[in-house]
């Protein structure tokens, strides 16, 4: 089986308060590959609660954004359709990478062997990159593939920069 991994496309990172054009510009390519893949998907989805100011998260990057049950929380309105029509498997994180996620997909595997994982999704340079990285940890000889056309970063050059940073931990950027 393949697995698809949609990290957190949410309305604040797409065009809300950490949202960028990079961002807007690769929805419609990540709607595509959400009804055209041929697996299991699962969405990840960035939440935080009201005292995100007080977080070490919130300290380091003072803007407040997905809190739980907010707008900017929600997955982009086009997205969400998607996963829903796919019936994709939604795990809310508290932070950039998700030990949920690599239990999950560790379990799916233990059910039917998983044969490729792909992410897609914002940011390059944070949640993508944490979160491959953890899967390759969780599943070392399953391939982990990231789709750098539909990845955005919190600036095209800190996206490059993390697809780099993947190679060489034997993700393969497509």
């Amino acid at each position: 089986m393949k697995v698809l991994v949609v990290v957190d496309m949410q309305n604040d990172f797409v065009d809300g308060a950490l949202g960028t054009k990079e961002a807007c510009a690769i929805v419609p390519d990540v709607v595509k590959t959400i009804e055209g893949f041929d697996g299991k998907i699962v969405a990840t989805r960035d939440t935080h609660a009201e005292n995100y100011m007080d977080t070490q998260e919130g300290k380091h990057l003072p803007v407040i954004h997905c809190v739980k049950g907010t707008d900017g929380w929600k997955i982009k309105s086009e997205i969400q359709k998607a996963l829903d029509e796919r019936q994709a498997v939604v795990i809310d994180k508290p932070t950039f990478g998700s030990v949920e996620l690599g239990e999950y997909v560790r379990k799916l595997d233990r059910e039917e062997p998983v044969e490729e994982i792909l992410l897609i999704g914002v940011c390059t340079d944070i949640c993508v990159i944490s979160n491959a990285l953890l899967l390759k940890a969780y599943l070392p000889e399953v391939p982990v593939k990231v789709s750098a056309s539909c990845c955005a970063g919190v600036n095209p050059e800190q996206h490059a920069q993390a697809l780099e940073a993947m190679k060489p931990c034997q993700i393969e950027v497509v």
